[in-house]
């Protein structure tokens, strides 16, 4: 199994798996694990990565385009491609055994105030949650979900153990979504009325969702 992982944060991933079960699994060759730095696709000679969100707000939002591009590279035809965010659906035991399944993985770690909603409805296969709180960011997240699969494949545990899964109601978003520039991207379009001006009108739209 591959598994790649788009952070603004790559350090942090170096203890955790410099470490244990995971870097036995990577000395065996069962798993090979690479973290990228999101802002190596970043825009201008600063390597944005982020900006203000349409309608207004607080902090910045990460770009649709920057990630898009990141996951045109990264990704094959064997991809499965999930970004992390609270607003997904609940990682389980069940989910973990399915992902664990699969050839290749790219995790997004997503952090500042959101990520471009057209990224979750265009750009990636799932978008998972590990619960119902707020983090920083989604680098401990993507750690959580490595944890749990890699111990899943075949020869990384040195016995079988017996595993208690659970079943959760998928939570709906704790959000409205979030956009930010550029206003199009691969046809696909910022809401209007977050381009309006129109706060009363931006706020109703939010509130419906």
């Amino acid at each position: 199994m591959k598994i790649d992982i788009l952070t603004l944060f790559p350090q942090m991933f170096s203890g955790p798996f410099d470490e244990s079960i995971i870097k036995r699994a990577q000395d065996k060759s069962l798993v090979e694990i690479n973290i990228h730095n999101l802002r190596k696709w970043g825009l201008n000679d600063r390597r944005t990565v982020d900006d203000r969100p349409y309608g207004g707000g607080p902090g910045m939002i990460m770009r649709v385009d920057v990630i898009g591009t990141a996951l045109k590279e990264l990704k094959t035809k064997d991809s499965k491609t999930i970004l992390l965010d609270a607003g997904g659906e609940r990682f389980t035991q069940t989910k973990s055994q399915e992902l664990s399944k699969l050839p290749h993985l790219i995790l997004i770690a997503g952090h500042y105030e959101g990520v471009d909603h057209r990224v979750h409805e265009h750009l990636v296969d799932e978008v998972i949650s590990i619960g119902d709180y707020v983090l920083t960011g989604g680098e401990l997240p993507a750690m959580i979900l490595t944890d749990s699969i890699v111990r899943l494949i075949p020869e990384v545990v040195g016995k079988k153990e017996s595993i208690i899964e659970e079943s959760h109601s998928k939570p709906g978003y704790v959000e409205y979504p979030q956009y930010t520039r550029p206003e199009v991207y691969r046809d696909w379009k910022v809401p209007e009325v977050l381009l309006s001006g129109n706060h009363k009108e931006i706020k109703k739209w939010r509130d419906r969702l």
